[in-house]
């Protein structure tokens, strides 16, 4: 924290007194000056307002952008390559793109009789994929 003249007029009591004040956050870099009243005091108490109103700002944006950040990987685009499953119901087929197996009775499968194809096989990508893991570490 810095005091200096302020400038501008005021007579004999602004060459006399140092009531501006400067005050620089040392992490951030951010300076804050005021010498808008004529006590130190006051220009002390405003300046820390504003420094505190500008820190509070820059962690709230970095918040936020973590936040949607997180959100946007949470969600994913939507594109073809992040679905799970594809029902097509011209051709009667439904096709499970995490293990590639692709089946002719979408009736069935809504039903909830033909699942066992897709469960046994996931299962086994699962144990792979320990498996996988395991062997890497």
């Amino acid at each position: 924290m810095d005091t200096y003249r302020s400038g501008g007029s005021g007579g004999q009591h602004a060459n006399t007194t140092n009531s501006a004040v400067r005050i620089t956050h040392v992490p951030s870099g951010i300076t804050v000056s005021i010498q808008d009243q004529r006590s130190q005091h006051m220009n002390k108490a405003k300046a820390l307002k504003i420094l505190c109103a500008k820190l509070y700002e820059i962690e709230r944006l970095s918040n936020q952008s973590s936040r949607s950040k997180l959100r946007l990987e949470q969600i994913g685009s939507g594109d073809r390559s992040e679905r799970i499953r594809t029902y097509n119901f011209p051709q009667g087929r439904v096709t499970d793109h995490r293990v590639g197996i692709t089946t002719h009775s979408i009736d069935d499968v809504l039903q909830g009789e033909d699942l066992d194809a897709f469960i046994d096989a996931l299962l086994l990508r699962q144990e792979m994929d320990a498996i996988a893991s395991f062997s890497s570490t």
